[in-house]
Parts: C-alpha cells; sequence; structure tokens
C-alpha cells in the first residue's frame, strides 16, 4: 500500500498570519516530498505538527491508514508512537554522547545485542566506522549531519523528516554532501520529507515539490514542472522567476498568445481569450541577448538597453529595459566579449515556450 500523507492544518502564532496548510501526496518507497518556500513560509511549522512537535488548533493528520492527528475527534498521537525520523536543522546531537551513544539514543526498546548489531549497520550505512567513540565537537559538519541522520533513521522508521539537512554547512560541503544526502535517501529506501528553501536542493532531493508561501501550499508536483512552470505570480517569485510582469493577450493563433506589455508584444504558448489578464513569467536563464541583426528562430526578439549588471560569481545578471524590466544571466566572459555595460544597445531573445503565462485571477 503506497504511503501517503494527507494534511489539513491551522496553526496561528501571535504576531503572525495563521498557518493554514492543506497537501495531500502519495508517498512511494524512497520518494522524497520537498516542501519549498522563502523564510517565514511555514514550513518548519507543518513538518514539525506532522512530527507531533507543534499542535494544530484545526485539522488533521494522516499518514497511510493512520490518524495522528484529528481535532473533531479529539485524537492526537505522540511524537514517539509515529514511527518518524526526525533531523532537526541544528542536528542537535548530545555534546556529551559519543558517536555509537547518538544512535543509540532512540533504540531503547532494543536488546543490548539487537542495539549494538544496529548501531554497527549505521556505521557502515552512513561511512562512519572509526568514530564510534567520538564527540560531536570532534567531526566535521558534514560528518555531524551523518550522525544526525543515522540516529533518526536507526529505529527503522516509516517516514523521515529532515528540516534544513544542508543548511548548518558550509557552502563547499553543502554542495559536496547534496549529491550524497540523495544517494543515502535512496539506499535507505524511506519515504521522506524535506524541509528546503534552497531551489538547487530542491531539484537536487525532491522527486516533488510543495511549494509554501505565507502558510499555505501554492503548488504541488515534480520540481522541474513547478520551477518551469509555477501555477501563479505568487509561485513564480516564490521560485525564483526573475521577470514577473502584467500584460494583456490581444491575440491567439494554433496556441501561441500575442500579449501586450507596456507596449511592446510578446508571444507565449498557451490558449487565451483576447483581452485576458495574465503575469508574463521568464526566467533570466531562456533570455538570450545579442547585438545588431539576428538570426535565430525564436518568436521574440525585442529591442532594448542595459540598466544595471550584478555580478554573481562567474555569471552576470543584465537587466534590460525593453518596454517592461526584462532580467538575464549571462557569463562573465561573455560579458567582457560583447562589452556590455549600463547603456548598451541589445536584443533580447526569448523562445515562446520560456514565456509562461498564468492568468492573473490565479493569484491568491
Amino acid at each position: 500500500m503506497a504511503a501517503e500523507v494527507a494534511i489539513d492544518l491551522t496553526k496561528t502564532f501571535p504576531g503572525r498570519a495563521p498557518i493554514s496548510a492543506v497537501l495531500k501526496y502519495p508517498l512511494e518507497q524512497a520518494t522524497a516530498l520537498v516542501l519549498f518556500g522563502p523564510s517565514g513560509s511555514g514550513k518548519t511549522t507543518v513538518l514539525r505538527c506532522i512530527a507531533g512537535l507543534e499542535w494544530p488548533e484545526r485539522g488533521s493528520i494522516r499518514f497511510i491508514s493512520r490518524t495522528w492527528l484529528d481535532t473533531r475527534s479529539g485524537i492526537r498521537v505522540a511524537p514517539q508512537h509515529r514511527q518518524i525520523g526526525y533531523m532537526a536543522q541544528d542536528y542537535a546531537l548530545f555534546p556529551t554522547y559519543t558517536v555509537a551513544g547518538n544512535i543509540a539514543y532512540g533504540l531503547g526498546a532494543l536488546s543490548l545485542l539487537e542495539r549494538k548489531k544496529r548501531i554497527d549497520e549505521m556505521m557502515d550505512v552512513f561511512q562512519l566506522r572509526s568514530l564510534e567513540t567520538a564527540k560531536p565537537a570532534e567531526l566535521s559538519g558534514g560528518q555531524q549531519q551523518r550522525v544526525a541522520l543515522a540516529r533518526a533513521v536507526a529505529p527503522r522508521p516509516q517516514l523521515l523528516l529532515l528540516d534544513e539537512p544542508l543548511s548548518a554547512l558550509d557552502v563547499p560541503t553543502r554542495l559536496q554532501l547534496r549529491g550524497e544526502l540523495r544517494t543515502l535517501l535512496n539506499r535507505l529506501a524511506l519515504p521522506s520529507i524535506i524541509v528546503t528553501h534552497d531551489w538547487a536542493e530542491t531539484l537536487s532531493l525532491g522527486d516533488v515539490v510543495a511549494v509554501m508561501g505565507e502558510g499555505q501550499v501554492l503548488q504541488v508536483g515534480a520540481p522541474q514542472e513547478v520551477f518551469c512552470r509555477p501555477a501563479n505570480a505568487s509561485v513564480a517569485q516564490i521560485v525564483g522567476v526573475e521577470t514577473v510582469i502584467e500584460g494583456h493577450v490581444i491575440d491567439e493563433a494554433n496556441g501561441v498568445a500575442t500579449v501586450r506589455v507596456n507596449g511592446t508584444l510578446l508571444k507565449g504558448l498557451g490558449r487565451y481569450e483576447i483581452g485576458s489578464a495574465v503575469f508574463v513569467c521568464i526566467r533570466a536563464e531562456d533570455v538570450v541577448l545579442e547585438q545588431g541583426e539576428t538570426l535565430t528562430s525564436a518568436r521574440n526578439h525585442l529591442n532594448g538597453k542595459i540598466n544595471e549588471i550584478i555580478p554573481h560569481g562567474v555569471m552576470v545578471q543584465v537587466k534590460v529595459d525593453c518596454g517592461f524590466p526584462l532580467v538575464a544571466t549571462v557569463t562573465r566572459g561573455a560579458q567582457e566579449e560583447l562589452r556590455f555595460e549600463p547603456g548598451t544597445p541589445v536584443v533580447a531573445v526569448i523562445k515562446a515556450g520560456a514565456v509562461h503565462l498564468v492568468p492573473r485571477c490565479e493569484i491568491r
């Protein structure tokens, strides 16, 4: 039977907008569901409610055939009876316990022999062999993460909950362990729910993403689909679509809509009635900047002028005025070769499939 998490809850905090999350999604074996959104969107609160560490004022939480919470019926299953593995953002390792002692913490119900066997198994799975007697302060960030994950997994939970599992690490370690964590999750074959505000982690770790904003689940789907085709402008802004601007459909033919944006015409895929109010969403990576005449087959060739150039490591973000503000991303080498600077005239080339149109009535 496929594992299914069904959540419908309301949780309030003083001085903050209420968190009112509705989410229902099947979790197959080894499927990772990512709760993605900005700080304060309610991700961690929803995760803690699933774990039983927070109690919502209203709602229900169900996992497979079990009801963990139902405020109408007065059902409140304690955290220790939910068969959940939980890893906190700061790992919460016991500083005076050894690695083996931390992993053994949740294995009190096992016999001494079974406990030792389980710890040995975790040492091998998480590459912690030879560190059994080390204390957390003696470990690297990556090792601490593996110990915390091993402790969460050792009792063999039915569901694994990870709150920002990579955020406590420095950037180089985070990049290295991102792929390692995904490999571990696949090996463990455990359904998991992961909280993160990092889009790269979402794409790397998640099979399914639930985008959260202002305490609500706004869209659920495959990460690539959600990031490339957000359901509304709120989701587009949360997932980092750089250009989100209002427009009106003035024509439609064979599934290609012509949209007027501040006097500039754009073509995007979609069937809309003439006069429809839409948001035009364009990712910076889908904009190609050229100079002079262009021979590409893309539907959109917009004349514009560079307003601002913002360095981002080896990449450069270029803000262009082409009748409306448009953001593009180019390499630093391309910027130097083409001599891009504020005031430089350019042609922004965009394929119709990269112009994502969202009806404005869908905004929450």
